[in-house]
């Protein structure tokens, strides 16, 4: 099972930090490989609340449908679904001085012929988690 993680700060506290990030939908605004995440339904964000994601990544489209599994003072949970794969983002948020450090975790598990391709899958998982780490630290620092 491919896992990539990343470690970072930013300048904004971790409630505001965790606020921004419990709405999927921002994937449209940090994660490269994202083409488009939509909301499923409507009203509050919480435990359970969905988001069908479309992405790109090295020319390879796929959709996956992701459900929110978690929320704490200092953690999110998403997980992704299709029948190729799926997907736990875990994202934790502590303090940092006036800021946060941010732990993006990822544990990509591949399904049937797919899981052939984990290793290759690995590879291209770091670079688009150091691509992100970029992307969302620049974003979130807009925030503060």
């Amino acid at each position: 099972m491919p896992t990539v993680e990343r470690t970072f700060v930013v300048t904004p506290p971790p409630a505001t930090v965790l606020e921004y990030l419990r709405d999927f939908t921002h994937t449209n605004e940090w994660d490269p490989g994202t083409d488009q995440t939509t909301r499923n339904g409507s009203g509050p964000i919480e435990v359970g609340t969905t988001w069908h994601n479309k992405s790109t990544i090295v020319g390879i489209s796929t959709e996956l449908e992701y459900t929110l599994t978690e929320i704490t003072d200092s953690r999110l949970v998403f997980v992704g679904r299709n029948d190729t794969a799926t997907t736990t983002d875990t994202i934790t948020v502590v303090p940092d001085g006036t800021g946060s450090q941010l732990t993006y975790h990822v544990d990509l598990d591949m399904h049937g012929a797919a899981a052939l391709a984990a290793p290759a899958v690995k590879l291209v998982f770091e670079k688009v988690a150091s691509d992100t780490e970029k992307q969302l630290t620049e974003v979130l620092n807009r925030l503060a």
